[in-house]
């Protein structure tokens, strides 16, 4: 049977009731159900129900906005912003949230990681430098072709303009690097992916960066691979964020693999955990006024390690051994660790449980003959089915400029 477990402390009463406060005016918590249920005032979230992912996509922004909000007087007056996600777990949703609260919410995130927080102590006003998927979210990504001074908003500059890196030619990657030498950048932000073929450019000209202090990973999983890859060229730490465009940002990095929560931003629950320790993350959301959720399936797996928690990646691209018991991304992830000479990778199953590797080598035309060998064995070991490797020379991302480890295809 499905257990649950919760990831935050619980809440105290009073915060329980702040939570719960959210919820008044806001027409989508009217319905029967929800209505029923917060009427109770539970002294537990589990005791509601779940906002699940397309009921977001349906009723936002207008039917889970304060019915005392008007969304055309707050835009107009710059108060809130609208976005749209970029769809990673399916179609793109539209979310509001205040002017500020998008910088709030990250800083407090990034803090809670010990090391972040004393570089933050003494340079406020860190610079950073971008490289992700362009158009991704407006709010953290830049999705419009502008030169080096339009691209800079405050202590940030985003750097990468193409979808694809394997496809940024070689001139563009050399502007890519002058640009970023110029800026002085503390750290990088990056997509794992965008953020491991700008590391290789680097590797293969000789080209560092002696301001940066650590490297930020986000917008999706990070793989050892990716993380490897970053952390010798550059030679800072890399540190994961997770989040997400509606929710803000819930777990950093503060130790390999060890992920903490932000609580003042979200209280995390895990449930239907399963045999192996893995469940789905819901979300309750604390400070945005404009888009308040409650226990939002957001998508993903994770799990409770010591003194931390470990994000799985997401439900719909976890896989399925012989046994029919999911197969996540992380611990797929797990059979590259020690794997050296691949930049980037893709399995996808077939419903009959059969896999497809692509194998994207660190050098262009490496055969990596004897690395399929050992993917091949690890892979069959944890799937227990036939496994099928290709070396190719480039991974197509999905519509959202996205890239997926792991993916079932029909």
């Amino acid at each position: 049977m499905a257990s649950l477990g919760l990831i935050s402390p619980p809440l105290p009463s009073d915060e329980l009731q702040s939570v719960y406060a959210q919820t008044q005016g806001v027409p989508f918590y009217n319905r029967q159900d929800w209505a029923a249920a917060l009427k109770e005032s539970p002294d537990e979230l589990s005791k509601l129900p779940r906002l699940t992912k397309a009921e977001l996509r349906e009723h936002s922004p207008h039917n889970l906005l304060p019915t005392r909000f008007n969304l055309s007087q707050l835009v107009a007056q710059g108060i809130v912003e609208e976005e749209s996600t970029s769809g990673t777990s399916g179609a793109s949703v539209q979310v509001v949230f205040g002017s500020r609260w998008w910088a709030e919410q990250e800083i407090r995130a990034l803090r809670q990681n010990p090391f972040i927080r004393k570089i933050l102590d003494k340079t406020p006003d860190a610079r950073r430098a971008v490289f992700t998927t362009p158009g991704c979210s407006g709010v953290s990504c830049f999705a419009r072709w502008l030169n080096f001074e339009q691209r800079i908003i405050g202590s940030t500059l985003y750097v990468n303009q193409s979808r694809i890196p394997f496809s940024i030619p070689e001139d563009k990657l050399a502007a890519m690097a002058e640009e970023t030498k110029q800026w002085q950048p503390s750290f990088l932000d990056v997509d794992p992916v965008h953020g491991m073929w700008f590391a290789l450019y680097c590797e293969r000209h000789g080209l560092t960066f002696p301001s940066l202090q650590f490297i930020i990973s986000s917008y999706e999983f990070t793989s050892v691979v990716h993380r490897r890859i970053m952390e010798r060229v550059f030679g800072v730490p890399v540190i994961n964020l997770y989040g997400s465009s509606e929710t803000g940002h819930l777990l950093i990095e503060e130790s390999a693999g060890q992920m903490i929560p932000s609580p003042a931003t979200a209280f995390l629950e895990l449930c239907d955990i399963d045999a192996q320790g893995v469940g789905q993350l819901l979300v309750t959301t604390r400070t945005n006024a404009y888009l308040p959720l409650l226990r939002y399936e957001i998508g993903d797996l994770a799990a409770i390690v010591p003194n931390g928690y470990r994000i799985h990646g997401r439900v719909r691209d976890a896989l399925r051994r012989a046994d029919h018991s999911l197969l996540t991304t992380y611990q797929v992830d797990q059979s590259f660790q020690d794997v050296l000479g691949v930049a980037h990778y893709q399995v996808r199953q077939s419903t009959d449980g059969r896999c497809e590797v692509f194998l994207l080598p660190e050098i262009p035309g490496e055969p990596l003959d004897e690395i399929k060998v050992v993917v091949a064995e690890r892979l069959t070991r944890l799937t227990g089915s036939p496994i099928n490797i290709a070396v190719v020379p480039l991974i197509p991302p999905e519509d959202s400029g996205k890239f997926r480890l792991t993916t079932r295809v029909a």
